[in-house]
């Protein structure tokens, strides 16, 4: 997509940009990861759900769509034993990045919407787990400096009506859905003779369907537009600009208090020795 309609802020020109940040100055961040789904999807799909919700999101709401963050936390909290157990010994050819990076990443890209003139932030997070440290990121941020948001992962969007998963129904559903293509549910029973085993696909992935796959992301933009017709958006907001350093302590009060992270580390995963296919 391109031209009038274009939503994605690195294809925006200024004048466009501004255009449509001041009618209607939400930011979208999609959150993503590539990581293993099995022999039937490509590792990006926790990336692919993320910024498929965002651009439609902005499509149906307004606002702009920020640059995807496609590398996140795994290797780590509850992720580390779960990793073992899906994938055994198997190198899982994963994009992940520790988690004091992704946090502050975070950080810092929240002040650079606020500074960019956006009044509330969407995250969506395709991959679930770490949401909570999001959170606790993005409410350091605004107690210094007051800026509404809201952080969620995918099937948070969906609570109460359908169950999340990895490499299943649920996420294969909505892979079928947005981009059909990309699915190779014929290659679902390679778990039992290939080499990679079971590459962390879930048995039930062969249950998948588009329209299950449909209602899961109508659900969700369904929620998502509630949540953007809550934002607070006609309210004046202070338009200071926000220097990097003023961002040091509160960097230095989210790392003090790791032991209370989500993604702090339950059991050392370096000793592992995954075998390299």
């Amino acid at each position: 997509m391109h031209g009038p309609d274009e939503i994605r802020w690195e294809r925006l020109k200024p004048a466009e940009f501004i255009a449509r940040r001041d009618a209607c100055p939400i930011v979208y961040l999609p959150m993503g990861l590539c990581e293993p789904h099995g022999h039937v999807a490509p590792f990006g799909l926790d990336t692919i759900k993320a910024e498929w919700l965002c651009m439609e999101a902005a499509r149906r709401f307004g606002g702009v769509v920020a640059p995807t963050q496609s590398w996140h936390i795994h290797e780590c909290g509850y992720h580390a034993p779960w990793l073992q157990e899906v994938m055994g010994g198997v190198n899982p050819l994963l994009a992940a990045l520790p988690a004091h990076l992704v946090l502050e990443t975070l950080l810092y890209q929240l002040r650079a919407f606020r500074n960019a003139g956006f009044k509330a932030a969407v995250v969506i997070s395709g991959h679930n787990g770490a949401q909570d440290d999001l959170r606790m990121v993005a409410r350091h941020f605004s107690t210094a400096f007051p800026f509404e948001h809201f952080i969620a992962s995918d099937p948070e969007l969906v609570d109460g009506l359908f169950q999340g998963d990895h490499a299943g129904r649920y996420e294969i559903s909505q892979l079928l859905a947005i981009s059909g293509e990309l699915v190779a549910l014929g290659r679902a029973d390679r778990i039992n003779t290939d080499a990679l085993g079971r590459f962390a696909q879930n048995p039930d992935a062969v249950e998948a369907t588009v329209e299950e796959g449909q209602s899961i992301l109508d659900a969700s933009l369904e929620h998502i537009g509630q949540v953007v017709r809550a934002f607070h958006l006609a309210a004046k907001q202070p338009t200071d600009f926000i220097p990097m350093n003023a961002l040091i302590p509160i960097w230095r009060a989210i790392d003090a208090d790791r032991v209370h992270w989500c993604t702090t580390d339950l059991s050392p995963s370096d000793t592992a020795s995954p075998q390299i296919l």
